[in-house]
């Protein structure tokens, strides 16, 4: 049988930093749906080490999806569901509540489009109060951007034209509109950002 997993370098230096941040912000109950699951490594480790949750992981991609589904197969955990079929942007998701919403390093490498969608799924889905949590590399005013994510980011657009790091301004803007307050920004290794924000 072929191994579907894929592996992404990055994950195993992210994945315990980002999961203190989750500890601190995702309630203790509930369906947390993961948009751009990706691999799926984090998918089944936060599933591991957040037991009471129940992990929602999603992308569009449909090989994206069979790595998603062969960790989950991996580890056995009865938290973590099966990848379901999800573009950001699109109009309708197939899920229709939940408690949280996380999603790691898509905003940078989607069309804003995505960015746009997210926001507005998280307004169909989430209660008041319930949080959307980001993670990776932005531009902020007044904070140099570091060479290593400038390089990136010329790779990025490189790419796709329609890729590239965002201002965290504007990330914040399209929330709000949405519904949805900043609470906080959360320094992360190599250049990263957490962005927590809550549902209003």
């Amino acid at each position: 049988m072929t191994d579907a997993r894929r592996y992404a370098p990055a994950t195993e230096r992210n994945r315990e930093p980002i999961l203190a941040v989750l500890r601190r912000f995702l309630p203790e109950m509930g369906v947390a749906l993961e948009i751009a699951s990706g691999t799926g490594e984090h998918a089944a480790y936060f599933a591991r080490y957040l037991p009471l949750l129940i992990w929602q992981p999603s992308d569009p991609d449909v090989d994206s999806r069979a790595s998603i589904d062969a960790w989950a197969a991996g580890g056995g955990r009865p938290n973590l569901r099966d990848a379901i079929d999800l573009d950001a942007a699109a109009q309708d998701w197939p899920v229709k509540k939940a408690e949280a919403i996380v999603c790691i390093n898509m905003v940078h490498i989607s069309p804003w489009e995505s960015t746009e969608g997210l926001f507005a799924g998280g307004e169909r889905l989430l209660a008041p109060g319930a949080p959307l949590f980001l993670y990776g590399p932005y531009r902020r005013q007044g904070v140099p951007t570091a060479p290593s994510n400038e390089a990136f980011d010329a790779n990025l657009r490189a790419r796709d034209s329609r890729w590239g790091l965002r201002d965290l301004e504007t990330v914040v803007e399209l929330a709000q509109t949405r519904g949805f307050a900043l609470e906080h920004v959360i320094e992360m290794p190599s250049n990263n950002l957490s962005v927590i924000f809550r549902r209003v």
